[in-house]
């Protein structure tokens, strides 16, 4: 597939998931809906973990839906003083689409690469500010994602609060990551994502 972990370098997936969220905060339906397609169609298996996230996030965005419909001013929808606005409706389904768009982003690039390949990335891309904590950020990201991928029972968020937060975990002593060299080819995609995600904005600015 498109964009999988052999075919870019790690520190040019996670710039390209970089520039492809901040596009999305910029773009409107049609270009959400475009690169959601986009990201799940550019690893295999990224849509089922897209799911995955949607479903753990619902409440989250039934939520988010309810308040921006609710709390938009505007004219209220066939009339009724008690149901949302038209322009809220509009706003509500804006953002949520959004949201799911950053979910998608987020499930290509784990399934792209996994954990190893986001750290991988991250360590390259703070590769300027090691020497100022970049190197800790990431052995501290490394230490979130292993516990979040460990089974929790129900209530032990319960165990955390009464832990004052400090929970013992499974960790490996040692981190290794594996960064390969940098390619021409890695360069080549970079600017002509960018120049897509540009050209992307630049044609959803353009829609009515």
């Amino acid at each position: 597939m498109l964009f999988e972990e052999s075919f870019l370098h790690p520190t040019a997936r996670l710039a390209l998931w970089l520039c492809a969220v901040l596009a999305a905060q910029a773009l409107r339906i049609p270009g959400l809906l475009l690169l959601a397609a986009m990201a799940l169609l550019a690893a295999a298996g990224a849509g089922r973990l897209w799911l995955g996230y949607c479903r753990r996030a619902r409440w989250l965005l039934l939520t988010l839906w309810l308040i921006l419909a609710w709390h938009a001013p505007g004219e209220a929808w066939l009339d009724l003083a008690w149901l949302p606005t038209r322009e809220g409706m509009a706003q509500a389904s804006e953002q949520a689409l959004r949201l799911l768009t950053v979910f998608a982003c987020l499930a290509w690039i784990y399934t792209a690469g996994g954990r190893d390949g986001m750290l991988a990335g991250l360590w390259g891309l703070l590769a300027p500010w090691r020497r100022w904590g970049g190197e800790r950020l990431v052995v501290r990201l490394a230490l979130v994602l292993e516990h979040a991928q460990q089974p929790h029972p129900p209530g032990a968020w319960k165990a955390w609060l009464a832990a004052g937060g400090q929970v013992p975990l499974d960790a490996p002593d040692v981190l290794r990551l594996e960064l390969p060299h940098w390619r021409w080819r890695d360069v080549g995609v970079l600017a002509g994502a960018a120049g897509l995600l540009g050209g992307l904005l630049i044609i959803d600015g353009m829609l009515p």
